[in-house]
């Protein structure tokens, strides 16, 4: 896609949003607060969809484009996950308090506050997707269908791919990587051109990255605490509390019908989605060919329509 489409599609997207209902508030959680958007109208239409954003650590800005589906009728629900974007921050806490069962508890307080666990789609996208996989591991009676987007079972398997793709880079580039990370100066300016080489072929291939991209990437590098902590210092190099993370023993457990989506040049490559589609029982995989780790930036047309398509054949 070009820089000038996305524009373009940024200011169709406003247009349209703009006769579409939309709804900021924030769901209290213990003693934190839950920012969240709703596109739409909850109490009437289809089923709604939840969006988990990935990071972990992240915002839902870059995953704003799923709000389009309330053009046809199904509200749409972003959230900011704890830690980032406009929910509550908390930089001084460490790898004991931000855990996967955290965000779990935060994904179903945040269904009961809106009034709408009895009935709901989830969309998880990345980090998002390995949540999504969580909560639906735990079979919860209002979850209808799930979408596991860009999202490896097993971070083992997102390692070991990681070096697979990193050995496809010029040898420069692979050699100023290993050499910074050796050396633990990943902040390094050479460090950090030579992880947006990376970028660039695997997370979007839309360069430059449109302006719901840049923000979340802003927001990240103003607070990088949960990224930091549960993951590492970028999307290759997994050094935190979610490098054992695995749930490919326990995907036969999910109920709710699946669908997988990744890119042909995503970083979450075939090797680490596989595991979902062996063993849960309801799946389907859609591979969207000129896209990496974003399809709903760099295709977002197919892939809106692949994910409504998905969910109007699952509406009650």
């Amino acid at each position: 896609m070009t820089r000038s489409f996305a524009l373009l599609s940024a200011v169709l997207y406003s247009r349209a949003m703009e006769t579409t209902n939309v709804v900021e508030g924030f769901a209290p959680f213990e003693e934190w607060q839950t920012w969240y958007r709703v596109t739409g109208d909850l109490q009437s239409g289809p089923t709604p969809l939840v969006v988990a954003h990935g990071g972990p650590g992240c915002s839902h800005d870059y995953v704003l484009a799923l709000a389009k589906l309330a053009e046809r009728g199904r509200p749409v629900v972003h959230y900011d996950q704890l830690g980032g974007g406009r929910s509550t921050h908390m930089p001084n806490k460490g790898g004991e308090f931000w855990t996967v069962d955290l965000f779990l508890r935060e994904l179903d307080n945040l269904l009961v506050h809106l009034g709408i666990n009895d009935r709901y789609f989830l969309l998880g996208q990345s980090w998002g997707g390995m949540l999504g996989a969580e909560h639906g591991i735990r079979q919860p009676a209002g979850l209808k269908a799930l979408v596991i987007s860009n999202s490896p079972a097993s971070m083992a398997l997102w390692a070991s791919e990681a070096k697979v793709l990193r050995g496809q880079l010029e040898p420069d580039v692979e050699a100023a990587l290993d050499r910074h990370e050796a050396a633990g100066t990943t902040d390094a300016p050479e460090y950090l051109a030579a992880q947006k080489v990376y970028y660039d072929l695997h997370v979007c291939r839309v360069v430059p990255n449109p302006p719901e991209v840049v923000r979340t990437f802003e927001m990240l590098t103003e607070d990088p605490t949960v990224y930091n902590v549960m993951n590492g210092p970028n999307e290759f190099f997994c050094i935190g509390t979610l490098r054992d993370w695995s749930v490919v023993e326990d995907v036969h457990k999910i109920t709710a019908p699946t669908l997988l989506a990744s890119g042909r040049f995503d970083e979450a490559t075939p090797a680490t989605v596989q595991p979902f589609f062996d063993n849960i029982p309801d799946v389907r995989w859609e591979i969207f060919e000129n896209s990496s780790h974003m399809p709903f930036v760099e295709e977002p047309e197919h892939y809106l329509e692949v994910v409504e398509s998905f969910l109007a054949n699952h509406d009650q």
